[in-house]
């Protein structure tokens, strides 16, 4: 499995929630530890640099992003939201974000693992509540369970990204057509 983070979605709330990866099948954890949950805070862009994190700071940001995906998903499909992941989210969304300082070479923001962690559910709360509720649509590849914003004319997107998916269901979909294409003689 790649370990690298993939941003496809298309709000960093999404690609955090996309961090436990084939929820349905393998269940695939990105965040093993908490170097790897502080390379995903930098590489998303939402921070600069984190300080050292504890095993503490990965247990809560799965916490989170459990609950995001929970609030997510029930979004996406018109149902109640879960009180306790909405707490959950609400909690970590109370707790001041990382501020970004300007210096000499443009913007820096440092953060602490917990600062880091409340600007994803500020991000969740807003894309919760925003006019992107309507784009939600889950990757049409069985094994994915990335959630993203269709943004796509027409709304005809069906792949989180076509590197990570649609590539993937496109070529077997092809060998499949291949199998059963009777050949000419």
């Amino acid at each position: 499995m790649n370990l690298d983070h993939v941003f496809v979605c298309g709000n960093p709330a999404l690609d955090f929630a996309a961090t436990l990866r084939a929820r349905r099948s393998l269940r695939f954890e990105m965040f093993t530890t908490p170097d790897r949950l502080n390379a995903w805070y930098v590489e998303s862009g939402l921070v600069d640099a984190v300080s050292p994190g504890q095993e503490a700071d990965v247990e809560q940001a799965r916490a989170v992003r459990e609950a995001i995906y929970q609030l997510v998903t029930a979004r996406r499909l018109g149902q109640e939201y879960d009180r306790a992941a909405l707490t959950v989210v609400n909690n970590a969304a109370r707790k001041p974000p990382a501020v970004p300082q300007l210096t000499p070479a443009g913007r820096w923001t440092q953060a602490t693992p917990e600062e880091a962690l409340s600007m994803v559910a500020r991000h969740a709360v807003e894309l919760l509540n925003g006019s992107d509720v309507p784009l939600l649509k889950e990757c049409g590849n069985p094994e994915c369970t990335r959630t993203y914003i269709d943004r796509s004319r027409g709304m005809r997107r069906q792949w989180c990204g076509m590197d990570s998916c649609g590539n993937k269901i496109k070529a077997a979909a092809y060998r499949a057509r291949k199998k059963t294409t009777p050949t000419t003689r």
